[in-house]
């Protein structure tokens, strides 16, 4: 019951089916308890990352809020609904959804947001909040996370290395910073420390930014200490 009283249900016009679906929203009031360095929130009693991917209850279609409710070009919706119209996704509404229900939501809306070749980083930010997901359900084994921090990280890299920013919110310093994050996380210190090591190298980033500055600095001390 608890986490029912987080959350609350809306209807809203899919994208490809064009039908009224169901999905969950989450209230804004939640309690923090911790925050990871790759910035995942550790809330009382309730994970909201597992409803971040919505998922329409006629055609399967799946992405988050900002790009389920975004305007989508023609080629991909009419790409995306000749592959779904062969096919039963079978993907039940639920209010209230467990780390399996939050699984298979994520990766159907990794699974389209390839499909429609959205930025790396996207996909990346997809992967990394799957990740969360497993991590803030309380018992949440470290080994069963790591394969989407792992390509999460890789995601970011790639990114950094081949897409414009900023993309969204998100800054190439931001995405750097996650990479390494993610490494350390992962128990990567050597790699971590690459990364960060590019940020608290950044005078520019330090005068720009300097929440993120003292924030990778933090970071590198303590994969500095911890090695």
């Amino acid at each position: 019951m608890a986490e029912v009283s987080q959350t609350y249900v809306v209807e809203k016009n899919c994208p490809i089916c064009l039908e009224k679906t169901r999905v969950v929203k989450v209230r804004s009031r939640l309690i923090v308890e911790k925050t990871d360095w790759d910035f995942c929130t550790h809330y009382k009693g309730f994970s909201p990352y597992y409803y971040t991917a919505w998922v329409c209850e006629h055609c399967g279609y799946a992405a988050d809020e900002n790009t389920f409710l975004a305007p989508m070009p023609d080629k991909y919706r009419n790409a995306i609904w000749a592959f779904l119209s062969q096919r039963k996704v079978g993907f039940k509404f639920m209010e209230t959804r467990g780390l399996p229900e939050a699984i298979a939501a994520y990766k159907l809306a990794i699974y389209f947001a390839e499909m429609k070749n959205e930025p790396l980083a996207h996909q990346a930010g997809l992967f990394l909040k799957l990740a969360w997901a497993i991590r803030t359900t309380g018992d949440g084994n470290p080994e069963m996370e790591k394969p989407y921090l792992e390509k999460a990280a890789n995601l970011y890299d790639r990114s950094v290395m081949t897409e414009h920013y900023p993309i969204g919110p998100l800054t190439d310093s931001m995405a750097i910073y996650l990479c390494g994050a993610i490494r350390y996380i992962m128990g990567d210190s050597k790699n971590a420390t690459t990364y960060l090591s590019q940020l608290i190298s950044d005078k520019n980033l330090r005068d720009m930014n300097p929440k993120l500055y003292d924030r990778a600095r933090d970071l590198w001390q303590e994969v500095r200490e911890s090695r």
